[in-house]
């Protein structure tokens, strides 16, 4: 195979999030809308190439009024700021079929360099003839690092909102014609 436009099938795909929450619990989350632009050859990923954009606004955690809060200024602010974007700088793998893909994370107006693990879960050709493949991703940033540090302190130590979010993506690309 050689190297294709994949996109995104977002009714086989999940954007996810966690982070702590009273210091006892997680509250978790997803992102209802994201793209990305992926060229990738899946014999020989460390060359693709990777884009990915997650708007903010599509915020989904089960809760409307936590939901309303983290699109305000105290978090997400998607008035000023409605996407995260990634863009791979380096893709390196691991072991057969892991990969570290490191990238400029930009949210709130800041862009870091971060690293996330990504397993390719292979390719297959769905019934109507396209081929689609498969790739899970986990990593963490620290959400003050991109300048979201709204937070209370707990009477018992503490604070009520961690700082690290864990990232999950479960990703089915369809191969472009």
């Amino acid at each position: 195979m050689t190297k294709a436009q994949w996109v995104v099938d977002a009714s086989h795909s999940e954007v996810g999030f966690s982070v702590r929450h009273l210091m006892i619990a997680k509250v978790k989350g997803t992102f209802h809308a994201f793209d990305a632009n992926i060229v990738a050859d899946p014999a020989d990923l460390t060359s693709a190439e990777i884009s990915f954009n997650i708007d903010l606004s599509s915020v989904d955690t089960r809760n409307g009024d936590r939901d309303a809060h983290l699109k305000s200024a105290d978090f997400f602010d998607v008035e000023k700021f409605p996407t995260l974007g990634f863009k791979a700088t380096s893709i390196s793998q691991t072991s057969e079929g892991e990969y570290t893909v490191t990238g400029d994370v930009s949210l709130h107006g800041v862009t870091r360099s971060e690293s996330f693990e990504v397993t390719f879960e292979g390719t297959s050709r769905d019934p109507w003839g396209n081929t689609k493949a498969g790739f899970s991703a986990t990593g963490a940033i620290k959400r003050s690092d991109y300048g979201l540090t709204y937070n209370a302190a707990l009477e018992t130590g503490g604070v009520m909102i961690g700082d690290e979010v864990k990232i999950t993506l479960e990703i089915e690309a369809l191969q472009q014609a």
